[in-house]
């Protein structure tokens, strides 16, 4: 290997065998090898006598003086090693690992990600490597075969054991036929003492089970029936085909998406389920379990190491036929993966802004377009990308326009603001809070939504007017009043809330400024004390088990009143839900972001979809001081096909996506100077090229994040421009990176902060 290391290595993996490595024979011939670290290409490695690797191979690798995990990749290195050269002068690849390598498919995908994205390709490889325990094969498990004979005294507890025997002779565990049988260990050990047993070792049992495409018969009729023919009909003409299901919230989309799933099963392939993380709830587990008899394995940050581990090997050997994942599942290495669903399309949540900067609805795509195979998007309010990919027809879009069943849509009526204010210190309009007192009385739930986390955005001293700002970033601090704590929702700051002004110390002077989820629950507590009411939001503590729970809690009626962030949103159904209340309905609108119409669009629309799912008359009320505003319009009106298209209309005009391209360079540094400085002679290193044009350097609108200053460039660019080599020019041909300095390179840009 050559002597070049990565500017970070931070993110080496230690070697998983500790000081001492296996031994190798010389070695033969030298192949490429990506590693997890921030360079630009493979390395070159020699292969020791004895050991095979092929292109996709996982393997164990030194660098420096660690050892990763990395994988033999096509072509030659970057290193400037040729693979011509002596293979006695590179260091050997230490460990080939046993499992099957990453296909060609993967390997193309993996490439095609690292390019558009212009992320290090060992990044990107790592993804599908996360699970380094899970490499080689599980160990055998010991269990218990029947040879015959008799006990010399036969217990009850015996005979119990020896009738589930006779009656299914097939290997067990020893934990297992305890269970089954109903009895103890010691049961077990005593008659495996007296030879009734024999020691068997057995294969690992399943994460989970084989799904049934044939397990119940679809409960779809009409539209439904109608719309599973249309993409099914795709299934069987084989090849690429990408759909979009369009669907308003209650019509069904699940179990339209469930019989393309059961197509697929009945051809042998696999299939990937991609949700926000946050709508992996247990209720949709519980809906796939009903329908093909076994839940889909799961991915998804809540997981223990070990389930994901058994899970990553289930989808490299085509044990697990169906995955349901957040957005990283999209680089689990499948066996034969023959189908994509992405739900929700239009989540924010599918960008992922770390390390790797992908959008996973995107990416999916282009990795059912490089395995031939369909792809199938799912949304009730999709969004832009989407709606002119169907109108140009490189989707086919499947309408589904009426609730399933008898269910309508919610009455959706705007609440002025203005002619109907709150009482003093108060956040709820009369209008909403007679139609809660209304909802409660029929024995029906109410919802009041806010996307604000916490007690309150903002606090300061009504002395001196100080105001509580993170010391590390250039937000306010949020009081969580649940937990004592003021916090920052960039960097993750908290201190204990304090008493008196840090400024002026006076003491009982610090007031709360705007509500958040908490406020709003103390001002429902004074109005309902005998509610039940719960509060979700992500920062609780618990996480995706407590949320689980208490969304189960909700779907049983366990709860008057929900009080709820965008964690409300995802596609729950909540039977007793009638009224939904939107606290502040224009609070997506007062930012710079182009999306911004649209994300308060879909996420009103969500929302308001959360009532009347199950036939109950049912309201939506939206409180507002913008009731003219187009968005308020389209929503209570209905109307989403005007809203899109004067949306696409606006998108066009300014040749913003999908009509243009947009890339975001964020320059941070220890100090302001230093960013700015780089962030200008990255301005002026940009080539001179017709259609693409590059706006700023300026303080980006979080100028500060965890001590580090910050300065945008947006680089703007029509349909047709090669932003790719654009931005690789500007880079090579600005100034390096010294010091501090760091550049964050962001393609089709999600968020503007």
């Amino acid at each position: 290997m050559s002597g070049r290391m990565g500017k970070d290595s931070s993110d080496i993996l230690p070697s998983l065998f500790g000081d001492t490595l296996p031994e190798a024979g010389p070695p033969t011939h030298v192949v490429p090898v990506l590693v997890p670290l921030p360079v630009a290409g493979a390395y070159s490695y020699a292969v020791p006598d004895g050991m095979h690797v092929a292109p996709g191979s996982v393997v164990q690798v030194p660098v420096g003086p660690r050892q990763v995990i990395g994988v033999v990749w096509d072509g030659t290195s970057d290193d400037g090693v040729s693979p011509k050269l002596d293979p006695k002068k590179l260091r050997p690849i230490t460990l080939a690992f046993d499992c099957p390598p990453l296909s060609k498919e993967m390997r193309d995908f993996i490439d095609w990600v690292s390019a558009y994205t212009l992320s290090p390709p060992g990044l990107v490889a790592r993804m599908a490597i996360r699970a380094p325990a899970a490499l080689d094969p599980e160990p055998m498990v010991e269990g218990l075969r029947y040879v015959g004979g008799q006990p010399e005294r036969l217990t009850p507890a015996r005979s119990k054991v020896l009738d589930l025997i006779r009656e299914q002779d097939v290997p067990w565990t020893r934990s297992g036929l305890a269970n089954a049988a109903g009895v103890s260990l010691s049961v077990i050990d005593g008659l495996t003492q007296q030879g009734v047993f024999e020691t068997v070792f057995l294969a690992p049992p399943p994460v989970v089970a084989t799904p049934d495409p044939d397990f119940v018969a679809p409960r779809i009729e009409g539209p439904q029936k109608q719309a599973a023919e249309e993409i099914i009909a795709s299934i069987r003409g084989g090849g690429f085909a990408a759909s979009l299901i369009d669907g308003v919230t209650g019509s069904g989309k699940t179990e339209v998406y469930f019989e393309a799933i059961a197509e697929t099963l009945r051809r042998g392939k696999q299939v990937l389920i991609l949700l926000p993380e946050i709508a992996l709830t247990s209720s949709f587990l519980e809906r796939f379990e009903q329908r093909f008899g076994a839940k889909p394995g799961e991915w998804h940050s809540d997981l223990s190491p070990r389930i994901r581990e058994k899970v990553w090997r289930g989808v490299v050997t085509g044990d697990v036929q169906v995955v349901a994942g957040a957005r990283s599942a999209l680089f689990l290495p499948f066996e034969n993966l023959g189908l994509i669903i992405v739900d929700e399309e239009h989540d924010p949540a599918y960008k992922q802004e770390d390390r790797v900067f992908y959008n996973a609805r995107d990416m999916a795509v282009v990795r059912a377009r490089i395995g031939d195979f369909p792809i199938v998007l799912v949304s009730a309010t999709p969004s832009v990308e989407s709606q002119v990919n169907g109108l140009s027809g490189r989707y086919n879009t499947v309408h589904l326009p009426t609730r399933f069943g008898d269910a309508a849509m919610p009455d959706l009526h705007l609440i002025d603001m203005r002619r109907h204010p709150p009482e003093r210190g108060g956040f709820l309009s009369p209008v909403l809070l007679r139609a809660i007192a209304k909802t409660i009385e029929r024995k029906e739930q109410a919802l009041l939504f806010l996307n604000r986390r916490g007690y309150a955005p903002l606090t300061l001293c009504r002395v001196c007017g100080h105001r509580f700002q993170c010391p590390q970033c250039s937000s306010w601090l949020v009081e969580h009043r649940f937990k004592s704590q003021i916090q920052c929702h960039q960097c993750g700051y908290s201190e204990r809330t304090p008493e008196a002004c840090p400024e002026c110390g006076t003491l009982d002077h610090l007031v709360a400024c705007g509500p958040g989820v908490e406020r709003i629950a103390e001002e429902v507590e004074r109005h309902f004390p005998d509610a039940r009411t719960i509060v979700m939001s992500s920062d609780l503590l618990g996480g995706v088990k407590r949320m689980r729970l208490e969304l189960e809690a909700i779907a049983n009626g366990e709860a008057d009143i929900v009080i709820g962030t965008q964690l409300v949103a995802k596609g729950h159904n909540f039977p007793l839900m009638t009224l939904v209340g939107i606290v502040d309905s224009d609070l997506g609108l007062s930012n710079g972001d182009p999306r911004a119409a649209e994300r308060t669009f879909q996420l009103l629309s969500q929302v308001t979809g959360r009532a009347g799912r199950t036939g109950l008359k049912s309201h939506g009320l939206l409180q507002t001081f913008q009731p003219q505003h187009p968005v308020m319009q389209a929503i209570i009106s209905g109307d989403a096909g005007a809203f899109y298209e004067r949306e696409i209309e606006e998108r066009q005009k300014a040749i913003l996506p999908p009509f243009g391209r947009l890339a975001s360079l964020i320059v941070s540094a220890d100090t302001r100077a230093d960013a700015e400085t780089h962030a200008r002679g990255l301005r002026a290193a940009a080539p001179k090229v017709t259609g693409i044009s590059v706006l700023g350097p300026a303080e980006a609108p979080l100028a500060l994040v965890r001590g580090r200053h910050r300065f945008r460039l947006l680089v703007h660019g029509r349909r047709n421009s090669d932003m790719q080599g654009f931005l690789r020019a500007m880079i090579e041909n600005g100034p390096k990176q010294r010091g501090s300095v760091q550049i964050q390179l962001d393609i089709d840009p999600q968020s503007f902060l």
